[in-house]
């Protein structure tokens, strides 16, 4: 099995496994660049040091759908969650198996279809910001542009097979910051410098379409014969679908931050462009489907749990400190993310065998100059959620926000907790 996984990954040297830094490269992972993500070289370690022999492995957080598809690769039958619909069918299109003569068929019709179509569409469902001439004279995507990207997801709707359809929905999403006026980082959007001289055209969204479909599916039939096949993705907010999964020998994961950031405006731009949301209703109860780490939006968050020492140091000071800080909620937010990955992690016990282990990489915030260490707080908990703590190791050095001086002080962790 690791003969596979080392063929897929091209025997590659990394310097950390905190980062997929350099797996943009790899096979399926150049559908979609994604900064926030381990490198699937994590999944093999875990697998091979892991007290149990491993046939499963479950992944509440699926993201860019990393340990699933590592495990495909490393013969393990994996199990993956995901509240993002846009990455929920992007991590499935990654781990379904496909006979490439009708996917080849399929985008012959696609590319038909777009080619016939005449006029514009309603774009009105978009919100203001997105189409020429947007507001306040900014605007993401040129009209022709945006009119084409529509005529492409139209016409993938229209393709008999669901499966297809996820596909190239998922390839369309996978460059569609690309011609745009816009860029993702974890700062949130913000304008490419001289954008407004940066004109894409229709035939630019034609030429990414064509050379990325020719591409995966040359990794599909490459990659056809995985030692896997199978898998389980749960669709939905795990802190609700954990309890649905399989039981696992392993889990290997990482959550969100509680750094403040909106995880789920990182992919807005696909989210609102490829239809999975019509209106700011949808876009609402998305946003708070997911972990309590960030206070972009009101919410309710749920008390610290109050088995932490560390935890309880912390929020007493963030509570003490809440009017200098840049959003009074920020203290609840604190609260309520352990709350929330308290759960997690007592669900996550409910579903590993004896003696299962549960791999996490997690990372340090920063507010107000009040250090939450959320390896040590995690590993603190532990014991009440049914879990040890037997192994914490630094990977690298995150950088704060401006807000905090911007320093290299923050932590990124590895936790591997076994289940009591």
């Amino acid at each position: 099995m690791q003969i596979a996984f080392d063929q897929w990954t091209k025997g590659r040297k990394i310097n950390t496994l905190g980062t997929n830094a350099g797996a943009e490269k790899l096979p399926f992972q150049t559908w979609r660049h994604f900064k926030e993500a381990f490198a699937p070289e994590l999944v093999a370690r875990a697998v091979r040091e892991s007290h149990l022999p491993v046939r499963t492995c479950i992944d509440p957080f699926g993201g860019s759908g990393t340990t699933a598809l590592a495990c495909q690769f490393l013969g393990v039958d994996p199990i993956t969650m995901e509240v993002n619909p846009y990455l929920a069918d992007l991590i499935e299109a990654k781990l379904t198996a496909y006979d490439s003569t009708s996917l080849t068929h399929d985008l012959g019709l696609i590319i038909r279809a777009v080619r016939s179509m005449r006029g514009d569409h309603d774009l009105s469902w978009l919100p203001a910001t997105f189409v020429a001439p947007g507001v306040n004279n900014r605007w993401l995507f040129e009209h022709d542009v945006a009119q084409r990207v529509e005529s492409y997801r139209t016409a993938i709707a229209s393709l008999a097979n669901p499966t297809h359809q996820m596909f190239f929905r998922a390839i369309l999403g996978g460059f569609l910051i690309e011609v745009s006026n816009v860029l993702i980082s974890g700062k949130g959007r913000r304008y490419r410098k001289n954008w407004q001289l940066r004109k894409h055209s229709p035939e630019t969204v034609d030429q990414q379409f064509l050379s990325r479909v020719q591409k995966a599916l040359y990794e599909i039939a490459r990659y056809a014969s995985r030692p896997v096949s199978k898998y389980t993705l749960i669709r939905g907010d795990c802190r609700e679908t954990i309890t649905n999964a399989p039981m696992a020998d392993l889990a290997v994961f990482s959550p969100p931050y509680p750094n403040s950031f909106d995880y789920t405006d990182v992919y807005n731009v696909e989210l609102w462009a490829l239809g999975y949301l019509n209106d700011s209703a949808d876009n609402r109860s998305l946003r708070q489907s997911t972990l309590a780490s960030h206070v972009q939006i009101q919410r309710n968050y749920a008390p610290r749990p109050l088995e932490s020492a560390t935890l309880n140091d912390v929020s007493q000071k963030l509570h003490a400190s809440r009017e200098s800080l840049w959003s009074r909620w920020i203290p609840n937010m604190v609260d309520g993310y352990f709350a929330d990955m308290a759960g997690v992690m007592k669900s996550l016990a409910s579903r590993l065998n004896p003696q299962g282990e549960a791999w996490a990489v997690v990372g340090d915030s920063l507010y107000a100059n009040i250090h939450i260490p959320v390896a040590t707080i995690l590993a603190e908990l532990a014991p009440v959620c049914g879990f040890e703590a037997i192994h914490v190791e630094a990977f690298r050095s995150m950088r704060s926000s401006a807000q905090q001086g911007g320093k290299e002080e923050l932590a990124e962790s590895l936790v591997v907790f076994r289940k009591i």
